[in-house]
């Protein structure tokens, strides 16, 4: 079973940042979070697995409620991972075709 990686785009809006990021970090398949402004400058890069700790999360989502304050819409950058299907062989496929 292989890992396979995408990204997903997210506008909101200032207000709503730290609440978007916060569901983000508890979600299980998310490893890394960008924001960007509209313009698309990064402010923030977060690797998920090191904020999921607690410790750790807690200065990381100040700082971006303080961003929050300063730029009115913002773009979430959100890189997941999630395991592939695993592939049949061709043998077991055939035998699950035959009547």
């Amino acid at each position: 079973m292989s890992i396979e990686h995408f990204v997903d785009e997210i506008q909101v809006l200032g207000r709503d940042l730290v609440d978007r990021v916060k569901a983000l970090i508890h979600e299980g398949n998310v490893n890394r979070i960008i924001i960007k402004d509209d313009k698309g400058q990064t402010f923030v890069e977060i690797p998920v697995t090191v904020a999921a700790v607690g410790a750790v999360a807690a200065p990381v989502l100040a700082a971006i409620g303080a961003l929050s304050a300063l730029v009115a819409k913002f773009k979430i950058v959100v890189e997941r991972s999630e395991p592939k299907p695993a592939e049949q062989p061709e043998s077991a496929q055939a035998q699950s075709k035959a009547p």
